[in-house]
């Protein structure tokens, strides 16, 4: 083998596992030994399962000794967001007052990827309720980027997104209502995907209550990876059924082969953000890598995202504070109770009969996205529309606001439920930076072969670190 386990693809792993080339213990004890060596200096993950890791690593093995079928993630290494439910262990949410909350039961993201034979390695941070785009709490401390100590690793799934970064394995759970899967990866250049509403089963069981209504529509389960083939791997196990979610819909994951040439929309439209240079040119660069790759790259006028982004910011914040700003303002630290009011400062917050009102609404603001993607099944946007920023600059109403405007494609996407997926294309100002692509509903499928497709004109960026 000429580099270390721990700096192989879910799918060369499993590849590998199958031509008995090594086996489960040798993979795990490699990335066990990369997290003991980089995770002390960034802190991503929180809870360390090792002892457990290698005593499933030992029956993984035994497994394939006795010529049992290999399973889809069988021996791969893990991580699970400290916000999911991993039976026996605590979901925190990254809150002091959450830290002996057990879970009872596993969640289906943790039940899926335990089924298809995945080693659960450890936790990974998130912030405050998982409501900030950058990753630190009074529990557990701030999680740091493996690019620079000044640098977000993002949020929520920060912890997930510098575990991936750092090499310390190759699949990591996160989630995502706003961007909580897009941001980590944008912040620390790794692949991701937030599937659309109903393509991947969530609950947890130590839940006291139902989330709701518009957060149930808008907040999915994914999954941080190096590697799009491993974002494509760990959503196709994630997205196995489970009755606890009555949002799970049984579509297949590949659906029909579109007619060619697949007509991809590409905006540059920035919604009077200074969107900077460099993004452009990697909007160009991904565009002209589709079109190599045979796809039909049109720069036209998209539907506008404002409608959604200005939803998500009055009519979903005003179930946000109904839910979460009394735990915030009691067991909060002063920072997320400030980050919670600059989000009302930037909303034009609802009454109840507006809430009503807007989620009504909703449905036309989803439908010219819907007719647009019939004929453009691929919408090619940015994510950040500047460069990756520093750890605390969400602390000041400014910068706050600046990272929301600048992410206008991101929580606009997630009000809707539509799928859109994160690839990074390259460094701007020396840290990570990339494209977004949206799809229709249930065309994940299509969005990770575009991603792929760009992926291997701009390579694959955390090896960089390496």
């Amino acid at each position: 083998m000429s580099r270390p386990l721990w700096q192989y693809s879910a799918v060369a792993l499993r590849e590998g596992l199958s031509g008995k080339l090594f086996s489960v213990h040798d993979v795990v004890q490699s990335v066990l030994e990369r997290m003991h060596s980089a995770n002390p200096s960034l802190n991503a993950i929180v809870y360390d399962y090792s002892e457990q890791a290698m005593d499933a690593a030992r029956q993984a093995d035994a497994r394939l000794a006795r010529g049992e079928p290999q399973r889809r993630l069988e021996g791969i290494p893990v991580t699970v967001k400290v916000n999911v439910d991993y039976e026996g262990t605590p979901t925190t949410n990254g809150m002091t007052v959450m830290a002996d909350n057990t879970a009872p039961g596993h969640s289906p993201i943790v039940q899926n990827l335990l089924d298809a034979g995945a080693i659960v390695i450890g936790k990974t941070n998130t912030p405050e309720l998982s409501m900030r785009v950058t990753t630190d709490n009074p529990l557990h401390g701030r999680t740091k980027s493996p690019w620079d100590d000044r640098a977000s690793p993002g949020g929520s799934s920060g912890g997930a997104g510098a575990a991936c970064a750092a090499g310390i394995g190759p699949i990591h759970h996160g989630n995502d209502i706003a961007g909580s899967l897009r941001f980590p990866a944008s912040c620390c250049g790794c692949a991701t995907i937030k599937p659309g509403l109903g393509r991947v089963p969530a609950f947890n069981p130590s839940a006291l209550a139902e989330r709701g209504l518009l957060s149930q529509l808008m907040s999915v389960q994914g999954a941080i990876c190096r590697e799009v083939k491993d974002v494509r791997l760990a959503t196709q196990v994630m997205s196995q059924s489970d009755p606890r979610d009555p949002w799970w819909a049984p579509v297949p994951f590949f659906g029909p082969e579109p007619e060619a040439p697949i007509r991809v929309a590409m905006t540059k439209q920035a919604h009077g953000y200074p969107i900077h240079p460099e993004i452009v040119k990697s909007l160009d660069r991904a565009a002209a890598a589709l079109e190599a790759a045979g796809y039909q790259v049109e720069e036209v006028e998209v539907p506008s995202i404002k409608d959604a982004a200005k939803a998500w910011f009055s009519v979903a914040i005003l179930e946000i504070k109904e839910g979460l700003d009394p735990i915030a303002r009691e067991h909060g630290s002063q920072t997320i109770q400030n980050i919670f009011d600059y989000y009302y400062e930037m909303a034009e917050t609802v009454d109840y009969q507006g809430y009503m009102l807007g989620v009504g609404q909703r449905s036309g603001i989803i439908r010219p996205w819907n007719v647009f993607l019939s004929n453009y099944p691929l919408v090619l946007t940015p994510f950040l529309m500047r460069p990756t920023y520093d750890y605390d600059y969400d602390e000041s109403f400014d910068g706050c606001k600046d990272l929301f405007d600048s992410a206008i494609y991101s929580y606009g996407m997630n009000y809707m439920g539509l799928p859109a997926g994160f690839v990074p294309t390259g460094l701007i100002e020396d840290r990570p930076s990339g494209v977004q692509i949206v799809g229709q509903r249930f065309r994940e499928d299509l969005i990770l072969d575009a991603l792929e497709v760009i992926e291997q004109q701009s390579g694959v960026l955390t090896e960089q670190l390496w």
